[in-house]
């Protein structure tokens, strides 16, 4: 499973002309999975995630989560986050996730993620041609990956 985390003022989802999706300050994350990810996949990754401390503390210096702040959180699917481009010129998807697979998870992550104390959690439609939208707050950008946890 693959994040790709932004800090961000605010972003917004918006599918077929309507937004449905929205958050303020906060974090928008693009997710990625892939056939092999799991339940433990998410647990790790959302637990990692919600105690990042990118946020400024009152010195300026990153040392708060998105908890400590009562942020919101934004998640889309993205299935590209897996693009090989190993050979070539066009990206092969073979890692990501077929949707019969990707979907359950996406919306699993969703569901434990909305158990924890997040002030909001949105998400954009699983599958959906979205337009996104988002002020990169720093711009601070981290990538993370269950299966290469550095």
């Amino acid at each position: 499973m693959r994040a790709l985390i932004q800090r961000v003022n605010n972003s917004q989802v918006e599918v077929e002309g309507k937004i449905v999706g929205s958050i303020n300050k906060g974090l928008l994350i693009l997710l990625g999975i892939e056939s092999l990810d799991t339940e433990e996949d998410i647990d790790w990754l959302i637990n990692k995630i919600v105690q990042l401390r990118i946020f400024n503390d009152s010195e300026g210096i990153m040392n708060l989560s998105v908890l400590d702040i009562k942020g919101e959180i934004l998640v889309i699917s993205q299935f590209t986050l897996h693009a090989s481009t190993k050979k070539g010129n066009r990206p092969s998807y073979i890692k990501a996730a077929n949707p019969s697979i990707a979907k359950p998870l996406y919306e699993l992550f969703l569901a434990k993620l909305r158990e924890k104390e997040i002030t909001k959690t949105a998400a954009g439609i699983f599958g959906a041609d979205m337009k996104v939208q988002l002020v990169n707050d720093g711009p601070v950008t981290i990538f993370i990956d269950t299966k290469n946890k550095e």
